[in-house]
């Protein structure tokens, strides 16, 4: 069965990455941008003209839109396949992928003026690698499309990024490579445990196997409640370090640090989506009875990243750097949303995965338009760039509000459905103290927020560089005005995503026992 609209969806990328990679540097920044042009059309008609029904793997084919299945060949009694489709969960993530790609991709014609075919040919097959994995429904193709996502931001961030980019490119690799290694052994050791019930690497056969009461055999020495254990836990250390989750959050700092601007936001706007991506794919769809019994250590891991991030944040002097800590106390909130078990929790979760990705790009584009023109990044060498930039401290400082939670905005729609949904939780034992320790974080984003927009964007002016600041160019704060405009859709809107987000959800919340 084929319906060819995913695979042309990845061709069309792929293609146009290649085209991109063999052009003469003087037109690579255009034809890429231009050639992006494709799959966020593509995927915006795919949106328009898609129809939630449930939920991809636990209602199976009937939940899945653009379905394409092809068995390939036999391997140890394991059919491998390509399997691809898109429901609720899977369709908004397709849509920021493709939109927030167009957008680094302009915001990388001034500060990338070096190997440039090189590098816009790896930031569109980065694209095609990042629409895979939220499109591929076969575990042997989603892997193979996660592990490709690794090869060209280790080279986006090694080749163009800043003085320390060898050290955080390579901290970076061995983290994610290792945590691989971690969830393929947990997730294969299921599989196999389960034995003849199951024929192929299909997630949604996998997932109603084990919701149909179909237990695993075990494995010689591990009994089949320690075998679905030790899965989940393998599974949840290896995506909570792709979040990332306290403590396994270091090489996010250094990775965005170094990373040139345009890497920044995919890498906050979209690889980090995997993971909670995938947490919610794998460990609260297929294994919730095991997510319930751990729901208080989950709950605390959400809080301590909430809390903790944000003061790290607080305590930081680079721009670049409170983001980045911003992101990890940002991913706590979704990581409550899911243990949370209610389906407007989990359908918040879903969607502050979006609004993060959104704001989290609007705040690394206008920070790095700041350093494009100042050339630092510090908090202690700047002042008042408010009267030399206004636009794009202007936006910035509305992008800032977003992450505060101000309402009519993304960022106030996603945590208000993540608090309620955790709130009413009953299958987290006291959810309502978990849920108020969470939103104590609010209080800490905005002070770290203010604070470094008082000490650098407002009072009189003052630049501890040689450097002449100049009115950013016109195609440096267009993304930003693109993406604010995003931001304050889905906050006015947000049933653009929710709706179908809470279709898919709802079968999702009903097997965790949640309201």
């Amino acid at each position: 069965m084929i319906n060819g609209a995913i695979e042309a969806l990845l061709a069309v990328t792929l293609v146009a990455s290649f085209a991109v990679l063999v052009s003469p540097d003087r037109y690579a920044a255009k034809l890429a941008t231009a050639l992006s042009l494709l799959p966020l059309a593509g995927s915006l008609v795919l949106w328009s003209g898609f129809e939630p029904a449930g939920n991809a793997l636990v209602d199976g084919e009937s939940a899945i839109g653009y379905m394409s299945q092809v068995e390939w060949f036999d391997l140890g009694g394991i059919t491998l396949q390509w399997f691809v489709g898109v429901d609720g969960v899977a369709m908004p993530l397709v849509v920021l992928t493709t939109v927030l790609t167009t957008l680094a991709l302009v915001s990388a014609w001034t500060p990338i003026s070096e190997r440039q075919s090189q590098f816009y040919g790896l930031v569109l097959f980065l694209e095609a690698s990042l629409l895979g994995v939220f499109t591929a429904l076969d575990f042997f193709v989603w892997f193979v499309f996660w592990e490709a996502v690794l090869v060209p931001m280790y080279l986006l961030i090694g080749v163009w990024g800043g003085p320390r980019r060898k050290y955080a490119a390579i901290k970076m690799f061995v983290y994610t490579n290792v945590a691989s290694l971690v969830l393929f052994i947990g997730f294969v050791a299921l599989v196999f445990g389960l034995g003849d019930s199951i024929g192929t690497f299909g997630l949604p056969e996998i997932t109603q196997a084990l919701r149909s009461g179909v237990a695993p055999d075990g494995l010689p020495g591990v009994g089949a409640d320690a075998l679905k254990l030790f899965a989940f836990l393998a599974m949840f250390v290896g995506f909570a370090v792709k979040v990332p989750v306290v403590p396994v959050h270091t090489w996010l700092p250094d990775a965005h640090v170094e990373a040139p601007t345009p890497v920044s936001v995919l890498l906050a706007g979209v690889l980090l989506k995997m993971g909670t991506y995938a947490l919610l794919r794998f460990n609260f769809t297929m294994l919730p009875d095991i997510a319930t019994d751990l729901a208080v250590p989950i709950a605390v891991f959400a809080v301590v990243s909430v809390i903790y991030g944000a003061m790290l944040a607080l305590a930081q002097t680079d721009l670049k750097r409170i983001v980045a800590y911003s992101s990890v106390s940002s991913m706590g909130y979704v990581i409550l949303g899911l243990v949370a078990y209610t389906t407007i929790g989990v359908s918040g979760a879903t969607f502050q995965m979006i609004s993060h990705g959104l704001i989290s790009g609007l705040m690394f584009m206008a920070v790095g338009v700041i350093y494009n023109v100042t050339h630092t990044r510090m908090v202690s060498d700047m002042s008042g760039m408010a009267d030399k930039m206004p636009v794009t401290v202007g936006i910035f400082v509305a992008g800032a509000f977003g992450y505060m939670g101000l309402p009519l905005m993304s960022g106030f729609a996603a945590e208000f459905f993540v608090f309620v949904g955790s709130f009413q939780s009953t299958v987290l034992p006291s959810a309502p103290m978990f849920t108020g320790a969470a939103m104590f974080g609010i209080v800490i984003v905005a002070g770290y927020l203010l604070l470094a927009m008082q000490k650098t964007l407002f009072g009189e002016f003052r630049l501890d560089t040689d450097y002449e600041v100049e009115r950013a160019a016109f195609h440096d704060v267009a993304p930003l005005f693109v993406l604010l405009l995003l931001v304050i859709a889905l906050g006015v809107f947000p049933d653009l995503f929710m709706e179908m987000i809470e279709t898919a959800i709802e079968p999702v919340a009903s097997i965790g026992g949640g309201a």
